[in-house]
């Protein structure tokens, strides 16, 4: 660790942690082996790649402000990226992670080393591969506790466990991904949910080793659940007891209480439980929301059990929440119209109320033209997605590589469009002119400090359906939603610019619109995209710049020593 003579710090070592005190925030170490680790689940066995063997892989937990080192090793089989979901990383996009966006794969054999930044975040968030299909099972939860001096904005819970929802495929997931890429058809679906790496007794062969969490009558638990999910929201509840939400996406929001959440692919939600009914089991689940039309899906469902601790007897039916239905649209809106800001003295919200930048996303399902018609997607074709029309290419040199040496190249353009290039009823009838997108690596450059609004419109594109939008660098504030088309004259009539919840993660409703405020205060290259894998992996992404400001305090910081080469392969 070098010489360590005139500094005032404590070391803790840990497995696979490392902790020094700092008088600005601690910094933490940890060390991330990827490698390829048998795991047998619904009757069979298969090799997966994992960090430090296990699904999920490692918590990271720091205190608000602190930052973390993380060393991925990769002795895998193919090159991986990471990246730390809802991790501002303030001035310091070379450690945000998306492949070819910001960095070129950690190539097998080698390892980087990540500088994760924590700012203003508390709660729960998550770390995840971004490469192609990976964060299938390379994903993990983030912790970020009270600053010291601080505590929560309720009381203490007595403890805390964390809940990851995800998705497991019999088949190999990076073989699946290529496939579907090369025929133009759907992927396959998962084969199940998963509570924690585990699927549950409701499925074959997993009725030994469904998820058990243990409580102990009277007390109140912390439970930060986590949407790891590949290509499906979820609903989620736990037999017999009330869930009060208190955070989501690692900002706390007025407490809701309720029996069930919806939460999308890529977002969190902290929950107070009072384990306070008579103890035995109970069952916690999840399965799909999922209002899409003739969408192609995993329907099944996920449990666990909540376990009392104590002497009694083991009930003959143990009690199983009451989910919505997977098509209910209303009790999906029910619950996320609930969601506001806390917005308290102690933890404010600043929502931009001057927009200099507005810029109007359609979100769609498209078709790309065949050769030969001979994809397996509607019409002999292949299936594509864009916003705005335009389907992102992933380049082969990363995107902030070429813009930080300002050696673009044609690795990218700046030209992508504040609004689509056709307008149109967008959640009407849209006949056949609308189908096929543009290909390119288009990007929307922004001005330091400007106030942005984002305005994202489903459209009835071949398949409407709910979209996670993702917006890597910043937390955004959710001002406001509706159904069918955006109105430019009375839809800002209803925007909450009071108490909107500041979130990273938003669902975009079905034949709806969703807009979004930030003010651009990080500068650097941040992809934004869809959390539904098969909808990223086709094009429904697209990156924002933000130019560096005047000072050296808000400029991009200069790249780490060494950064993944990028293969010529």
């Amino acid at each position: 660790m070098g010489n360590c003579n005139n500094v005032g710090f404590l070391v803790l070592v840990l497995v696979g942690f490392m902790f020094l005190s700092k008088a600005n925030g601690a910094i933490h170490y940890y060390d991330f082996v990827l490698q390829e680790t048998n795991f047998t689940r619904l009757c069979s066995t298969k090799s997966i790649l994992t960090v430090n063997g296990t699904l999920p892989g490692p918590t990271i937990t720091v205190d608000r402000g602190d930052t973390a080192f993380i060393n991925v090793h990769n002795q895998g089989n193919y090159g991986v990226t990471v990246h730390w979901h809802g991790v501002k990383n303030p001035r310091n996009p070379w450690s945000d992670g998306p492949e070819n966006i910001t960095q070129c794969p950690i190539q097998p054999g080698t390892n980087f080393t990540y500088e994760v930044i924590f700012s203003s975040e508390e709660g729960t968030l998550w770390w995840h591969a971004h490469s192609d299909w990976t964060r299938a099972t390379v994903h993990g939860a983030i912790v970020i506790l009270p600053a010291a001096g601080t505590t929560y904005p309720f009381a203490t819970p007595d403890a805390q466990e964390t809940v990851i929802l995800g998705s497991w495929f019999k088949g190999d997931v990076m073989e699946i991904m290529e496939e579907a890429l090369a025929t133009g058809g759907e992927p396959n679906i998962s084969d199940a949910f998963t509570i924690n790496g585990q699927p549950g007794d409701l499925y074959s062969c997993s009725n030994e080793t469904t998820y058990r969490w243990m409580v102990d009558y009277g007390k109140t638990y912390l439970l930060r659940v986590i949407n790891a999910v590949m290509n499906e929201e979820q609903f989620f509840a736990i037999a017999n007891h009330t869930l009060t939400v208190v955070a989501q996406d690692a900002s706390y929001i007025k407490p809701i209480n309720t029996t069930y959440i919806m939460i999308t692919p890529g977002q969190t939600m902290d929950i107070l439980v009072t384990a306070n009914q008579p103890p035995s089991q109970y069952y916690m689940a999840s399965h799909p929301f999922m209002d899409g039309t003739n969408v192609t899906h995993n329907n099944s469902t996920t449990s666990a059990i909540v376990q009392y601790n104590g002497n009694y007897s083991i009930p003959s039916i143990t009690p199983f929440p009451t989910l919505p239905a997977e098509a209910d649209t209303t009790a999906a809106d029910n619950f996320t119209k609930q969601i506001r800001a806390l917005a308290s003295k102690e933890h404010p919200i600043d929502v931009p109320l001057e927009i200099h930048s507005r810029i109007f996303i359609t979100i769609a399902m498209n078709e790309r033209i065949c050769a030969n018609s001979s994809c397996e997607g509607p019409n002999n074709n292949a299936l594509s997605a864009s916003l705005n029309n335009i389907s992102f290419v992933i380049p082969s040199v990363y995107v902030l590589q070429a813009y930080y040496w300002g050696n673009n190249s044609g690795v990218y353009s700046s030209n992508f469009p504040d609004n689509p290039p056709n307008p149109f009823n967008y959640t009407g009838d849209v006949g056949n002119n609308t189908i096929y997108s543009d290909f390119g690596t288009r990007v929307r450059m922004i001005e330091y400090g400007e106030g942005v609004e984002i305005i994202f419109q489903g459209t009835n594109i071949i398949t409407p359906e709910n979209h996670p939008m993702h917006l890597h660098g910043f937390s955004f504030y959710l001002v406001g939603t509706g159904s069918g088309n955006f109105n430019n004259t009375t839809s800002p009539k209803t925007y909450n610019l009071v108490d909107p919840p500041e979130v990273n993660t938003i669902g975009v409703p079905k034949n709806g619109w969703a807009t979004i405020r930030f003010k651009a205060d990080n500068p650097g290259v941040w992809f934004v995209h869809c959390h539904l894998e098969r909808h990223t992996s086709w094009g429904m992404d697209t990156v924002l710049i933000v130019r560096n400001g005047n000072t050296t305090e808000t400029s991009i910081r200069p790249p780490p020593a060494y950064m993944p080469p990028c293969s010529k392969s």
